[in-house]
């Protein structure tokens, strides 16, 4: 349970210790609608295995055709390759109408060095990849942003690793789905839960985990605008104290699960016994989600998750959308 890039790159990395053919796919650039944002990549073997996308499917079959059972992976330098040029082949590939893109080709990526850059990822690095057309010889370089994919006459310069972090309070079964679907949408996550019954039966690996208090583990989680901090654990005693020290970051997102009343106790349990007021409450969010009917845990988790998503780009959601308010215009629940 990794972001896709870094499965990507795993898979490329192992193919290429075990001396197998492959070449790694990046999208570059894009002119009208496509499938897959500028930075997409996807990895394929010489065996036609592929990791990762580019497209809806029919541009990885059309670079399965040209490089993969028995049409050998060139050697070389990289290579641009250009889809949806015309009507036709927009139409053949899949691509939206008047979308086009293109990629470049880096074949026979060294060995050694994906296996540097994946270990970096596997530290929680964020990190810039330079590689020279001319040879296809890539350097890498820890970074503290994300940086835009530039290309120009001489290289190509991508960033792997987390943009953007999470920090979860409680190891329940729900943090457990929404650590999962952070993971897959590109967020470093850490879980915080002092409870040795909780962070005991923990089962998302790739998440980090850490056992001390909550505001402890906000402070040392250090939320900044690309942060958000979401308490689960339904017990003000550790929920509290994470939101209290998050609510004094610049983390983009904080937010709490619990009912309508919960929410509304928690606000007035703040106020009057942490000198908080409602003009420093505004930006915690409880209930939590969009309203989707969720009842079940992953259910639940889909729709935290779509909100935090839709917040990290900037999209405004409807207010009837929200949890409180569609159950309050629709009576359901307290």
């Amino acid at each position: 349970m990794e972001n896709l890039d870094v499965i990507v790159l795993r898979s490329l990395r192992d193919w290429r210790l075990a001396g197998r053919r492959a070449l790694l796919a990046t999208v570059v650039r894009t002119w009208g609608s496509s499938p897959r944002p500028v930075g997409s990549i996807m990895a394929l073997c010489e065996d036609g295995s592929v990791v990762g996308s580019v497209s809806g499917g029919c541009i990885e079959d059309d670079l399965i055709h040209r490089h993969a059972h028995g049409n050998a992976i060139p050697d070389g330098p990289p290579a641009f390759v250009k889809y949806g040029v015309s009507a036709d082949e927009a139409h053949r590939f899949g691509l939206p109408c008047g979308g086009t893109l293109e990629l470049l080709l880096e074949y026979q990526p060294d060995a050694q060095h994906l296996r540097a850059l994946v270990e970096m990822l596997d530290a929680g690095r964020l990190v810039r990849r330079a590689t020279r057309l001319v040879d296809g010889a890539a350097t890498l370089a820890p970074i503290d942003r994300p940086e835009p994919l530039r290309l120009d006459s001489g290289e190509l310069v991508n960033h792997f690793g987390p943009e953007y972090r999470m920090l979860l309070i409680g190891a329940g079964q729900l943090t457990e789905y929404l650590a999962t679907m952070a993971l897959f949408s590109g967020f470093a996550v850490t879980v915080c839960d002092p409870r040795e019954e909780y962070h005991r039966a923990w089962q998302v690996p790739a998440a980090r985990l850490v056992t001390g208090m909550p505001d402890d583990a906000v402070t040392a989680f250090r939320p900044d605008a690309r942060s958000c901090v979401v308490a689960l654990t339904h017990d003000p005693k550790l929920d509290d104290l994470a939101l209290l020290e998050a609510l004094e970051s610049e983390a983009f997102y904080v937010g709490a699960i619990g009912s309508r009343r919960n929410n509304q106790a928690r606000r007035e349990r703040l106020i009057e016994h942490f000198g908080q007021t409602e003009a420093s409450l505004a930006r915690l969010r409880g209930p939590i989600g969009i309203y989707i009917g969720s009842k079940t845990p992953p259910e639940i988790a889909v729709s935290v998750m779509a909100e935090i998503l839709a917040v990290k780009n900037g999209v405004p959601l409807p207010r009837e959308m929200s949890v409180a308010a569609a159950k309050a215009a629709s009576g359901i629940g307290e």
